[in-house]
This record gives structure tokens, C-alpha cells and sequence, in this order.
């Protein structure tokens, strides 16, 4: 039961909201894998269908971590300057 005081207390409501909304697709994804047959074929026309709908949600995901943690948002972006600076092709 600690576990539970502890979260409720340490958590903003906006980290709380972004932490629902994301388990929340999770649970969603796994019902979802979880009805299609193992050896069924998708069409290509349904994985790129499937591909755009995560980059959305992606894309989302990205700007409210942006919206509720600027500052380490911030960091991750000069990270990732960094790191594409020093990449050798």
C-alpha cells in the first residue's frame, strides 16, 4: 500500500494524465496484437495504415512530453544534436 500514497503524492497531475493516456495505448495495442493470428498475412496497405497511425501517435506523445517537461525535453533535443554532430557515415 505505500507504493500506492507514494505515487499518488509524487506525481503531478500532468505527469499523471500523460501516464494514464500512455498505458492506456498500451493496453490498446496489446488487445489489438493479441486478436490477429500469428500466421495471418496483412496487406501492405494495412501495416503502412498501422505505421502512420503510430507516427501520430508518436508525433503526440512527443509534444505533450514537450508541453509537460520542457526542460528535459529540451536536454533530450541538444542530446540528440549531439549525437547526430559526432555520427560518421
Amino acid at each position: 500500500m505505500p507504493d500506492e500514497d507514494r505515487e499518488g503524492r509524487d506525481q503531478r497531475p500532468d505527469e499523471a494524465e500523460a501516464r494514464a493516456e500512455a498505458e492506456a495505448e498500451a493496453r490498446e495495442a496489446d488487445e489489438a496484437w493479441a486478436e490477429t493470428p500469428a500466421d495471418a498475412q496483412e496487406s501492405e496497405t494495412e501495416r503502412r495504415r498501422r505505421r502512420a497511425q503510430f507516427l501520430r501517435e508518436l508525433n503526440e506523445a512527443k509534444a505533450l512530453r514537450e508541453r509537460v517537461k520542457p526542460r528535459q525535453a529540451r536536454a533530450a533535443r541538444m542530446r540528440q544534436q549531439m549525437r547526430m554532430r559526432t555520427f560518421r557515415w
